[in-house]
């Protein structure tokens, strides 16, 4: 592998509430996740996020979720497919709109949180986003987990599906994400992360919670913007990638 995507969940500062620090994030990823409005953000945040990725040429991502302020996007709704399907198109229009204001442009999708992890399996709320996807531009694609209901539907509809992993996430033997509840879910220590990433990107495989070797295939790393230290360890992530002979580059 030569280069991969790095990207990162960024935009979900509030008002006065700030989350992450954006501008630094961008000068070690290569693509951004912006919060649409659902999970996070407001519209001047979102619109200055966009203005600085612009900038610093990193790639807009429209980082569709839950409606849910309160809970940050991070738990399960029982929502009607037809309703999830509609505020998925709501918030990769508003982020269209945002992006083409400072002149860039939405170039794929990732879900958030709850979502994210829900559509790992849950078949009819997968559909309904990528109904919604393939409604908004078929040419849009999806991020998600290898193995994911989401992106066996997207690659069924004709959508680009690509593999994402984790650079700050523990991972169960069958793949899926360790949940945030358990000790040991979120990865701090920065040799520990590199070390995964570079697993990753150089071997395809990933250390599980039990300690087994897992096969995963990823085009995309992503280092989350909001974990304490963030824009150290993706720093460090960058570096690590940089010193093995693999760079950085967005999958679109």
């Amino acid at each position: 592998m030569n280069s991969i995507d790095l990207n990162s969940d960024v935009g979900e500062s509030f008002g006065r509430w700030s989350l992450g620090d954006d501008t630094a994030m961008f000068s070690s990823v290569s693509s951004a996740n912006v919060a649409c409005g659902f999970h996070a953000g407001d519209p001047s945040g979102i619109r200055k996020t966009c203005r600085e990725a612009v900038a610093a040429g990193v790639t807009i991502g429209a980082h569709v979720g839950y409606r849910d302020l309160a809970g940050f996007g991070r738990r399960f709704l029982d929502i009607e497919p037809s309703d999830l399907a509609d505020d998925v198109v709501y918030q990769i229009g508003a982020l269209q709109a945002l992006a083409a204001a400072e002149g860039g442009k939405v170039t794929y999708v990732k879900p958030h949180g709850g979502l994210y992890n829900a559509i790992v399996a849950h078949t009819a709320q997968a559909k309904a986003v990528v109904d919604a996807v393939r409604s908004v531009d078929p040419d849009l694609p999806i991020l998600g987990l290898p193995g994911s209901e989401v992106l066996r539907l997207a690659e069924a509809a004709g959508l680009r599906a690509v593999t994402e992993a984790f650079a700050d996430r523990a991972y169960n033997p069958d793949g899926t994400l360790v949940s945030r509840t358990l000790p040991g879910a979120v990865l701090h220590d920065l040799a520990e992360v590199t070390e995964h990433v570079l697993r990753i990107a150089a071997d395809s495989t990933v250390r599980t919670i039990d300690g087994s070797l897992l096969k995963i295939r990823a085009e995309s790393i992503c280092v989350h913007g909001d974990s304490p230290g963030a824009v150290a360890m993706a720093a460090a992530v960058r570096e690590a990638l940089r010193a093995a002979g693999i760079g950085t580059a967005p999958f679109v």
